[in-house]
């Protein structure tokens, strides 16, 4: 584990609860029932011991019948310590609660070792399992949980590092018994149960998969089956680490709200989920956690001592400004920016203070840059070089995007004066950017893809060199053949090369299936997104054990890419909410893709296909709604409406359509079908 955690009770050694019961009776009235010391327990019963990391030991002799049920008689019980040295402010909570959304049958079993069993669910998924057994008092049975086999079969969990991970049960004997933990869970696809007295049927055991039960909000798929597949391996990612708080992985001894990841994946996640309350729940962790100073956390809830360590770094703490303009653009809740205004003011004004010549040379934290580029994979003929953007370089593009957002931010939520200052903060930023990392004619300090890639995404260099850098990026991908971006700067590299015109450039590097790539995870079994593209490389096995997760979601973000460019559903950053967007398909080596997301406003439909030199868009835009609707048009043939239908009827003779442009036309609220010719240049 990293330098500076505890190795256990990382949310603390002494949970307490306060429970309050209302009752309405039929006769009218109405009584209350709360913790107090009136209250009994005891140590006596079945759960010996329940860890969120380690796992559950259950002794099923030790069952007391009734303690649930009234009249139970609990003399022999021991009276409530009581925390009077709380007063913790009490609130309703703010998103969905953790449940239990769906159960997963394994799909194969084998026997490594005489009565050692492994059960393969066949999926990569969080949550426990629920088991059928018999056996005589007394026995012990273990299920152990795991991400991966080895080369022989068996369970691998190095990678755990200090998690156990076992749930133990102790057989009270007798008739059949279902075992089932109940305060832990675990991040796996593989179960080893051992001490079983006869070999196990596949259908005794079942995985039960658990998360924050927001509702599913995107779909996807597209001519590419491993992009199809990908979608639904991001969104496996999803459920697994949205726990209340978003963590980074759900297996290793960590499980922390790493502030860094949900910034890159913040866009995905909402096309995917709705998490409007669940951003609003935990972006209130966030505010708890800032430092006295202004330096966000590294990760929230922040169980440590936040004005002592892990805060202020680069990215990840301007996740604290980046989440909530990300959530007011999916949803339209001017709640979100009005909660965090203050605490992003006194961020910026922290950054600023350190960093008088405005270049985030000072103070970074823990520094951890575009964490997992290219420099840290290894394998054979993959060369190291020129993947590391400067760190210096990273922070001060994170900076410059965090005054810009906070400039729009004041414009919303009317506050005038502090749009026109860090509208001014963000133009200085930009010229001490070019000043110190823009070389000449678009080449930047370190000439990594990393770089161009914030810099363009970021509007950091003048308009003359935009078209530079760009061509930089893409001839760097092209000489490399593959990314060699990080997490933080993936999603946004193919983002702007859809942007920009080389679209066939990103989908050919996004459907990439040698290493390193998404398409070479799934090759090798990958069915949730690996923290690194060398995670597993046949030949040579498995990545440094010490942060090797099978299930996180940061390199996730590519599905923003996904729906915003392949499918065609953009957001209009100046119509939160999806008041207002563009459906844009980009056809190409891609020649079929859908995408629907179900917006706060509705539903949204964009459903594309190529038939020989036709192109056939079929959309659906929600009541209250309008779009742009941008077609790939040829250009060069007769440009007379005749040439785009919608429904059987030439465009210009549609109802409800305006022209807006040779290519695009603004769409009220229904459904549409459109044809045209395709522009093949």
């Amino acid at each position: 584990i990293m330098p500076g955690f505890p190795t256990r009770g990382i949310y603390g050694r002494r949970p307490c609860v306060f429970a309050e019961l209302s009752v309405d009776l039929a006769s009218g009235g109405h009584i209350t029932i709360a913790s107090d010391d009136t209250w009994r327990s005891t140590l006596e019963g079945p759960i010996r011991s329940s860890d969120l990391l380690d796992g559950e030991v259950y002794d099923g002799r030790r069952e007391l019948a009734g303690w649930d049920a009234p009249e139970f008689d609990d003399k022999a019980w021991a009276g409530v310590e009581i925390a009077r040295d709380l007063r913790p402010k009490r609130e309703p909570e703010r998103c969905e609660p953790i449940r239990v959304t769906r159960e997963i049958a394994p799909i194969a079993m084998n026997e490594p070792s005489p009565n050692v069993f492994v059960f393969d669910l066949g999926q990569n998924m969080v949550g426990w399992c629920r088991m059928k057994v018999r056996g005589g008092a007394g026995a012990q049975v273990k299920l152990r949980h795991g991400e991966m086999l080895d080369e022989n079969g068996a369970l691998y969990t190095a990678n755990l590092r200090g998690a156990a991970q076992i749930d133990a049960f102790t057989l009270r004997g007798g008739a059949d018994e279902f075992l089932e933990p109940h305060f832990t869970y675990h991040g796996f696809r593989y179960v080893e149960v051992t001490g079983l007295a006869s070999k196990p049927a596949l259908g005794d055991l079942v995985g039960r998969v658990v998360h924050t039960a927001a509702r599913e909000v995107g779909e996807f798929e597209c001519s590419d089956p491993m992009l199809t597949k990908l979608w639904q391996n991001i969104l496996w990612t999803q459920r697994a680490n949205l726990m209340s708080v978003p963590t980074d992985c759900p297996q290793r001894d960590e499980r922390l709200g790493w502030m860094g990841d949900i910034q890159a994946f913040a866009p995905t996640a909402s096309l995917q989920m709705d998490l409007g309350a669940f951003f609003g729940k935990w972006l209130a962790d966030v505010r708890d956690a800032q430092a006295a100073d202004g330096r966000f956390p590294d990760f929230a809830p922040h169980p440590f001592e936040p004005d002592q360590r892990f805060s202020g770094v680069p990215a990840w703490g301007d996740a604290g400004v980046v989440v909530p303009w990300s959530a007011y653009q999916s949803y339209g809740d001017r709640a979100v920016l009005e909660a965090s205004w203050d605490s992003v003011t006194r961020w910026i004004a922290w950054i600023r203070a350190k960093n008088p010549e405005l270049v985030w040379r000072n103070a970074r934290g823990n520094d951890y840059g575009d964490w997992l580029n290219g420099s840290t994979l290894v394998a054979e003929g993959w060369s190291k070089e020129g993947s590391d953007v400067p760190k210096d370089l990273f922070a001060t593009a994170m900076f410059a995007r965090s005054v810009g957002i906070a400039a729009d931010m004041a414009r919303v939520l009317e506050k005038p004066e502090a749009a026109r200052g860090y509208d001014v903060l963000y133009r200085d930023i930009k010229s001490a950017f070019c000043r110190e990392f823009l070389v000449e004619d678009g080449l930047l300090r370190g000439d990594t893809q990393a770089g161009y890639a914030l810099a363009l995404a970021f509007d950091l260099v003048p308009g003359g060199a935009q078209r530079s850098a760009l061509e930089r990026l893409a001839r760097g991908i092209e000489e490399r053949g593959a990314l060699t971006t990080g997490m933080m700067t993936t999603h946004h590299a193919l983002l702007e090369l859809s942007r920009a015109d080389h679209h066939e450039l990103a989908c050919a590097v996004a459907m990439r299936h040698d290493f390193p790539s998404w398409g070479f995870a799934i090759d090798n079994g990958a069915t949730t997104l690996w923290e690194r593209w060398d995670g597993f490389v046949a030949g040579r096995g498995f990545q440094d054990a010490g942060m090797n997760s099978f299930n996180h979601w940061a390199f996730g973000s590519i599905g923003e890419w996904m729906m915003r460019m392949v499918a065609g559903i953009e957001p209009d950053e100046k119509s939160p909410g999806w008041s207002h967007f563009t459906i844009r398909p980009r056809p190409g080596v891609i020649t079929h893709a859908r995408g629907v997301y179900h917006s706060i406003r509705g539903r949204i439909v964009s459903d594309w296909r190529v038939e020989s030199d036709e192109f056939h868009l079929d959309v659906e835009i929600p009541t209250g709604t309008s779009a742009f609707v941008q077609l790939p048009l040829d250009l060069t043939s007769d440009p007379d409406d005749n040439v785009v239908t919608e429904g059987a009827q030439p465009i210009g003779k549609a109802p409800g359509l305006r022209r807006v442009s040779v290519d695009t036309w603004e769409v009220g609220a229904g459904r549409y079908q459109f044809k045209c010719k395709l522009d093949r240049r």
